[in-house]
């Protein structure tokens, strides 16, 4: 993350299969998941970590079959599109999650903040 700017970025949220951060010139959030980085309106982002998560990964660890090893995650303007693990399925939602919980944090932090100067 050495090339990202610290003046222009600020970051959300890291694991150890990638980070999260939001981008103030853009007003995006950029999520870089094992190699890959793709960048999201807040709106975008929220429907993109929805779709993760409705990714039913008991039914796939029961089915047996190969077709059931790995899954295609697709976004809706394709800025993300990987045929995923099992494994790296949990290790994305692990990463939106925690994304999604740093931003409802920082925007309660700011809404408490507010109305304390009020």
């Amino acid at each position: 993350m050495a090339l990202v700017s610290d003046l222009t970025t600020k970051v959300l949220f890291e694991t150890e299969k990638g980070y999260s951060y939001q981008c103030d010139l853009t007003n995006s959030i950029i999520i870089n998941f094992i190699d890959t980085v793709s960048s999201y309106k807040i709106h975008d982002f929220l429907i993109f970590q929805r779709k993760v998560n409705s990714v039913d990964i008991l039914d796939m660890l029961y089915d047996l079959s190969d077709q059931s090893d790995a899954q295609l995650i697709e976004t809706t303007k394709r800025n993300f599109s990987r045929n995923l693990t099992i494994c790296e399925i949990v290790q994305l939602r692990d990463l939106l999650n925690g994304t999604k919980f740093t931003l409802n944090l920082h925007s309660m932090l700011c809404n408490m903040v507010n109305v304390e100067l009020i």
